[in-house]
């Protein structure tokens, strides 16, 4: 039972990390610009799918706010709406200030179907129409075309590292478990079985030291 809850435990974390990772970490679509705009929007428990107050884009509370969005479509027809939003010095650490410079930017790719400009968008977060959430556009490169290769290098980057660093803590957890945890519990067991077996013996002699005296009371009643 106790080993279900732990393997519960691990993938529940490792559930929660990946999501974590799959928000945060930058993706890229190509897609075509079709539309640029601002919109008023209502911002209320949604607020943790955007920017916070000292981006000065709003408040974490029920507000309205000033956003800008950029519409694209994908080669199969799919769309997909992205917001614009500054990031600033706080999470994630995208330390974007520039996303008026990014809206001229996107308005100046705007293509039609017949005659399309492909390009990339580097955003993060996730589009959940539920919500209201929309992903972050961080930046826009134009491409060739919507079946060029992009390779994740930041990414594979940023995983390697974190994996490296959590070999690392294993590592020094197992040395420190072998050269500390694992001694301290050898004695600690050590210690209990000298115990139980003082103990042991303690009842063994009382048992007999009570044996001898309840013989001797017999041989009194024997005597009457």
């Amino acid at each position: 039972m106790w080993t279900k809850i732990k393997w519960g435990i691990r993938i529940l974390l490792l559930v929660i990390v990946g999501l974590f990772l799959h928000y945060t970490l930058p993706q890229r679509d190509v897609v075509r610009i079709t539309e640029t705009s601002n919109r008023i929007t209502q911002i209320g428990g949604n607020w943790i799918f955007y920017s916070i107050e000292d981006t000065g884009t709003g408040s974490e509370t029920s507000t309205t706010r000033d956003i800008r969005f950029i519409d694209a479509a994908f080669a199969d027809g799919d769309v997909m709406v992205y917001r614009n939003e500054d990031t600033g010095w706080f999470w994630p650490p995208y330390f974007k200030w520039d996303s008026a410079t990014l809206q001229a930017e996107a308005a100046n790719l705007k293509s039609t179907s017949a005659a399309p400009q492909w390009v990339a968008i580097t955003h993060y977060g996730w589009r959940i129409p539920l919500f209201s959430a929309f992903p972050n556009a961080v930046s826009i490169t134009p491409v060739e075309g919507p079946d060029v290769r992009l390779i994740p290098w930041v990414n594979i980057i940023l995983l390697a590292f974190l994996a490296f660093v959590i070999l690392m803590i294993r590592r020094m957890w197992l040395q420190f478990r072998e050269r500390m945890v694992d001694p301290a519990l050898a004695d600690a067991g050590e210690a209990w079985d000298s115990v139980e077996a003082r103990a042991d013996a303690a009842k063994k002699e009382a048992r007999g030291f009570f044996g001898r005296i309840g013989a001797w009371l017999n041989t009194w009643k024997a005597k009457r």
